[in-house]
């Protein structure tokens, strides 16, 4: 499998964190911002903190309620959507992104935001980015309660958002959503190896990938 043909490609699926946001953002608050908060708020040690949410991690990873911030609200004691908007300062778009959306544009192909990110972290995102404005659609997996792991949610998207499967591109880095789109018969599939800039690049992965999206021949 190669690197897109943009001519053949009509209609393109892009995830959010990771892809078209920093993934920074969301690494910090779940693995230091949150557990922090649950310490302090039970009066407990950040190694116990830890023990407890590591309980609930569990089995939980490629589910609805893994991305739910309802589900970690209530699990947690804490409200999981003002925590988050106390570290918002630290969500950004990804290098070269609104070049990338701006060529989409001009070429005419649609562009869909398709995400397992809850609504409430969405509108957040789109708040403080207007990533909203550079795109055609946003999707939840939330809207249709199947996350993108699923052959479910890509049912369901095909019917709210017809497109062909031999003329569509989903850029994701998530290798296990990247997985059940080529299982759905997603034509063209591309990986991003450095979604979290505080962290190193991983290129492992068996679909064709880029560090940034300048790496792209869009002509």
């Amino acid at each position: 499998m190669s690197l897109p043909d943009w001519q053949q490609i009509d209609t393109v699926l892009l995830d959010m964190d990771g892809t078209l946001l920093d993934l920074h953002f969301d690494n910090y608050f779940w693995l230091q911002h949150l557990p922090n908060a649950y310490a302090e708020h039970h009066q407990i040690s950040l190694d116990a903190a830890w023990a407890e949410l590591n309980k609930s991690f569990t089995g939980l990873k490629g589910t609805l309620n893994w991305y739910c911030l309802d589900y970690w609200s209530d699990l947690t004691g804490l409200s999981i959507s003002e925590l988050k908007h106390q570290v918002q300062d630290k969500i950004g778009f990804r290098p070269h992104v609104q070049d990338f959306l701006h060529k989409l544009k001009q070429q005419g192909k649609r562009s869909v935001i398709v995400t397992n990110a809850h609504r409430a972290s969405v509108d957040l995102k789109m708040q403080r980015t207007g990533l909203d404005a550079l795109v055609d659609r946003v999707i939840s997996s939330h809207d249709y309660r199947e996350p993108k792991e699923s052959q479910a949610f890509w049912q369901h998207l095909q019917r709210e958002e017809p497109f062909n499967l031999q003329r569509t591109i989903l850029i994701d880095d998530s290798q296990a959503v990247l997985e059940s789109a080529a299982r759905f018969g997603i034509q063209w599939l591309l990986t991003i190896y450095h979604p979290d800039s505080q962290q190193a690049p991983n290129t492992n992965s068996r679909y064709p990938g880029i560090h940034h999206f300048n790496e792209l021949d869009m002509e």
